[in-house]
């Protein structure tokens, strides 16, 4: 027999390096077989198994496998020998991942992974491997519980998610996102451009502007309120966030998510305090305003008493002193009048329970122009008249022809001497709103000049004889108190036009 030292020691050095190895690895490694007789049997196992199942190293073989499988968790066991079982039936490699309770590391996490070969006797050789997955595993566990509770924010969440991946121009909506554009797929919302088209054009520049100035980094985040249209063809207030979460070299965004939260009836009530608000201090500039003009009118009258009750004291001749009575007396009238239009005044303001009823336009038009027929005719006044027959408000009646009236008379009282007098009458609805427009070619307005004082109480643009500047004033506060509004439109020697918007 000849001896090649060289072969021999060459198996020793690999054996000694196989040695080392499997010293340094953590893992522990075996070999079972299984005869064709389905006699199991465990021809190697690695030193590491003794640390790896916390097992004493003067154990027998028998019982390192015994007690190894004795360290695996109680609700796990069946689970490994139910899936090494399934292995050979199916003629494939064993793999499993469970759990072992040792006594000084507690509850741990191993994985089983092999390579099963046949050998011509059909003996089942399985090579296997176990793995301490316990970090990996905890750390699956502490992301599919984030997973979980992040799920579950979005699903009872109010608020929308959307992701908007910048480089490939397409979004994603969550579910939530979807029902509140009352949308069962995202077809039709699914682009940047497709978001532009169902954002209220009244709002786009701003939300526009809000995403850009994110973009460019001029603000932290992206924020803005606007209106959006649903597939349902309704406008719907949401309150839209976002934040660039990646962007290129440059800077430039490449990624970007967000949410939006419905906010209709948030905004609804916001605007509506608004109104409240616009409406309370217009109320208290109008109070300020009368008051202003109570005390101004009022001290008028009682120094004209005085000085006339002090000269009545100092004339010693009575037909002197009757003058004086004639003076006293146009002041005393002049004191009624004006009482009596401020008390209209602060019955209109003061009048909570109007009567307000569904009436034909046409119909106290025609009375209020047989009214003022005599004006009319006198001034060669042409009427247009373009309100249809059926045209109907809901309005106080008093207040109704006292506007049309006011309205009318202010026409012809201010006509251009140099033309024929045409008062037209337009009705029609503007932003779902009925709206009455009477338009004369009279003397005009300097609305730069008196815009701003021209439904003041007492004030006056023209010498007309017959201007007492109260007709304006208390047609505008008629026209408000039925919630309505009044607007104007005038050019000097061409004209004015007044535009009622009723609150129908």
């Amino acid at each position: 027999m000849e001896f090649d030292f060289y072969k021999t020691k060459k198996i020793k050095t690999v054996d000694k390096l196989k040695s080392k190895l499997f010293d340094h690895i953590q893992d522990a490694f075996f070999v079972l077989t299984i005869s064709a007789h389905n006699d199991y049997d465990m021809p190697f196992i690695s030193d590491s198994v003794y640390k790896m199942f916390e097992i004493q190293q003067d154990k027998i073989f028998t019982n390192t496998v015994l007690s190894a499988y004795n360290q695996i968790h109680q609700e796990d066991k069946k689970l490994v020998k139910h899936s090494l079982i399934d292995a050979l039936k199916r003629k494939k490699s064993w793999s499993v991942v469970f759990r072992v309770l040792l006594p000084v590391k507690g509850l741990c996490w191993l994985k089983i992974t092999s390579k099963r070969e046949v050998n011509s006797d059909g003996c089942i050789e399985v090579y296997g491997r176990i793995t301490d997955v316990t970090d990996v595993k905890e750390q699956e566990l502490k992301f599919n519980i984030s997973e979980e509770r992040f799920k579950f924010v979005i699903e009872t969440s109010t608020s929308g998610i959307w992701d908007w991946n910048i480089t490939t121009n397409t979004i994603y909506y969550s579910p939530q996102s979807l029902k509140i554009l009352e949308a069962d797929t995202a077809n039709g919302f699914d682009s940047p451009e497709q978001w532009q088209n169902i954002v209220h054009p009244d709002d786009l520049k701003k939300h526009c502007e809000a995403l850009n100035d994110h973009f460019e980094n001029k603000t932290p985040f992206y924020e803005n309120f606007h209106r959006i249209l649903t597939s349902n063809t309704k406008y719907k207030w949401i309150l839209n966030r976002g934040k660039v979460i990646e962007r290129d070299a440059e800077g430039k965004p490449l990624k970007i998510i967000g949410t939006h939260t419905e906010v209709s009836s948030q905004k609804e009530k916001e605007l509506e305090l608004m109104k409240k608000m616009e409406l309370y201090s217009e109320k208290n500039n109008r109070l300020l305003n009368f008051s202003h003009i109570v005390s101004h009118n009022l001290n008028s009258h009682a120094g004209n008493f005085k000085l006339l009750l002090d000269m009545i004291d100092l004339e010693e001749n009575f037909a002197d002193k009757r003058e004086t009575m004639k003076y006293l007396r146009t002041v005393s009238n002049d004191l009624n009048k004006t009482i009596e239009d401020l008390s209209q005044i602060v019955n209109i303001q003061n009048n909570k329970e109007i009567v307000v009823e569904p009436l034909n336009l046409n119909a106290y038009l025609g009375r209020v122009l047989n009214i003022v027929s005599a004006y009319s005719h006198r001034n060669n006044a042409t009427i247009i008249n373009n309100i249809p027959a059926d045209a109907t408000i809901n309005f106080n009646p008093a207040y109704l022809e006292s506007v049309l009236q006011n309205l009318c008379t202010n026409a012809i009282k201010y006509a251009n001497p140099e033309k024929f007098l045409k008062i037209e009458f337009n009705f029609f609805l503007e932003n779902e709103k009925k709206v009455l427009t009477i338009k004369d070619n009279g003397l005009g307005i300097d609305l730069e000049k008196y815009g701003h004082l021209l439904f003041g109480m007492y004030k006056t643009f023209h010498n007309h004889e017959k201007a007492n500047g109260i007709g304006l004033y208390i047609t505008k506060n008629q026209i408000e108190s039925m919630n309505g509004r009044v607007t104007v439109e005038s050019q000097v020697g061409k004209g004015t036009t007044f535009k009622i918007i009723f609150n129908d």
